[in-house]
């Protein structure tokens, strides 16, 4: 049963997702869309789904870059973006190391629970899009659809096995058209009963 709360929600990784992952980026000049990845925000825009960035960017803990510069880079991004039509509708990071052992990083549920919370909206009903195992076993973790894409890690997250995906798509493009018929599917249901 859908829930009272505002619209469903695409939560997606930053690196290797919706950017070229450039091991511990810290120069906005090098903020790359993979191709066709701002379009497929645009779609689902015209959804009606709200957009989330959730990244660990433990290259903060490491030293490699300081806070400065990942929020100048995420200000890049989202220029890059806004030009492209598309607005998100918020962006979050954990910034440890994996041994920290904190809730924030992925696959921890910290950081969605904390978009949900802010934004209005039920991690249950979101679709979690990654090309790492952390990004699916979030979406099981936290009960949401954990769509698994080949760019970025993500051939080489599917040739493990690890952890089952609900479904897997070669790109954002074709995730977009996997969840317009996952929500088409949905919708004529309702109006089923």
């Amino acid at each position: 049963m859908r829930s009272k709360l505002s619209r469903r929600f695409v939560v997606l990784d930053r690196d290797g997702t919706l950017i070229i992952d450039k091991d511990y980026l810290s120069n906005p000049k090098e903020v790359e869309f993979i191709p066709g990845a701002a379009a497929a925000l645009r779609r689902f825009q015209e959804m009606g789904l709200g957009i989330v960035v959730i990244t660990n960017q433990s290259g903060i803990a490491r030293g490699f870059f300081s806070l400065e510069q990942l929020q100048r880079v995420h200000e890049h991004l989202n220029s890059l973006l806004n030009q492209e039509g598309v607005k998100l509708d918020g962006m979050y990071f954990c910034p440890h190391l994996p041994k920290d052992d904190c809730n924030c990083r992925k696959p921890g549920t910290g950081l969605i629970r904390q978009a949900a919370q802010d934004l209005g909206f039920n991690p249950e009903e979101a679709f979690i899009l990654g090309d790492k195992n952390s990004d699916i076993e979030l979406g099981k973790r936290i009960g949401a659809v954990a769509i698994l894409l080949r760019t970025g890690y993500g051939e080489k997250t599917e040739q493990e096995k690890r952890i089952a995906p609900d479904y897997v798509c070669d790109n954002l493009e074709q995730a977009a058209d996997l969840i317009f018929s996952l929500l088409n599917k949905t919708s004529s249901t309702h109006k089923a009963h």
